[in-house]
């Protein structure tokens, strides 16, 4: 199967979110052509007959999967059933109707949180199936799960290149922005922004700050995502094996969620005190992702965290405040 050259027609499924709009901008800037960028608005994926006629009337070489129900461990807690089933109705959908309208290549967007949630450190692609989920986000994962074996059965049975990708925690611009339903690094920066800004003298975060993660930001990771698509497959089966096929990207770096905090408030200018609530969940306790594998596709991550952080604050300044 041929790699992914400037001449493919490209489509994005999830033109909304953070990682379909940096995967777009990304494309753009090493000038690819034909890439055309759509999301919920444009067409209902969980819907298999729309899809179908959609792709029936666009012809497409490469398909990015963006799209997918996601949050933090608040809102996954909260809505298992719509994680669940959201996301395995839009997986199935485009997985089986791309290959019925004879698209070779597709790159799905997993999650970290597939793995077990007392993996080994750092965790291996092939810790996957080693240990029980974290509870909290189990329907998520699952959904995640049947995503990356769709696309290897895929792969097998009719001969596709459809990859796989494991991002860590990612922020950066675009993101969603909401003190419960967000990933920790928006949440936290909403949560600062206004403790600022009301003269606040505490804020309570959810957890007791020791548990550990894995931050990216999402432009590092697309990047990431490209360089794997331009990829031969004769040279991606030599990183992958066919029935553990998905990549770890992420930082190759750990932070506990107190030590997050403090940057956060340092970048905010924030003054008053920081106390956890230990009666909320923590989730996982650690969860850092080995990238071994990434690194031979000659990729690595060119935004630290304090960096990032600081950009991150002011996309929010100027659009989501």
């Amino acid at each position: 199967m041929s790699k992914l050259n400037k001449k493919d027609r490209i489509l994005i499924l999830g033109n909304t979110g953070m990682v379909g709009l940096s995967i777009q901008k990304k494309l753009n800037e090493k000038n690819y052509k034909n890439v055309l960028s759509v999301g919920r608005k444009d067409i209902d994926l969980t819907s298999q007959n729309n899809f179908k006629k959609f792709l029936k009337s666009n012809k497409f070489d490469c398909i990015f999967l963006c799209a997918a129900k996601v949050g933090g461990i608040y809102s996954n807690n909260r809505f298992p059933a719509e994680y669940i089933y959201q996301n395995l109705v839009i997986e199935c959908n485009v997985i089986h109707q791309s290959y019925l309208s004879d698209v070779k290549k597709l790159l799905f967007l997993g999650s970290s949180c597939i793995y077990p949630k007392f993996s080994k450190q750092p965790i291996r692609e092939n810790e996957l199936f080693k240990g029980n989920l974290e509870p909290t986000n189990e329907p998520y994962a699952i959904a995640k799960i049947a995503g990356i074996k769709m696309c290897e059965s895929y792969n097998r049975q009719y001969g596709l290149d459809y990859r796989s990708v494991m991002p860590t925690n990612l922020y950066g611009d675009n993101d969603k922005f909401d003190t419960l339903n967000s990933h920790v690094i928006p949440a936290l920066i909403k949560k600062f922004y206004y403790a600022k800004k009301n003269n606040e003298k505490k804020i309570i975060i959810f957890g007791d700050g020791r548990a550990k993660r894995d931050f990216l930001h999402v432009d590092d990771m697309t990047d990431a995502c490209i360089k794997i698509m331009e990829l031969s497959k004769k040279k991606l089966l030599t990183i992958v094996d066919e029935r553990c096929s998905h990549i770890n990207i992420g930082s190759g770096e750990e932070i506990t969620i107190r030590d997050l905090s403090k940057k956060i408030a340092k970048v905010i200018g924030y003054s008053g005190k920081i106390e956890f609530d230990k009666s909320k969940l923590n989730g996982t306790p650690r969860k850092k992702l080995n990238i071994t594998k990434i690194k031979k596709v000659g990729w690595k991550r060119t935004i630290p965290i304090n960096k990032g952080l600081k950009s991150a604050y002011e996309w929010f300044l100027n659009h989501a405040n």
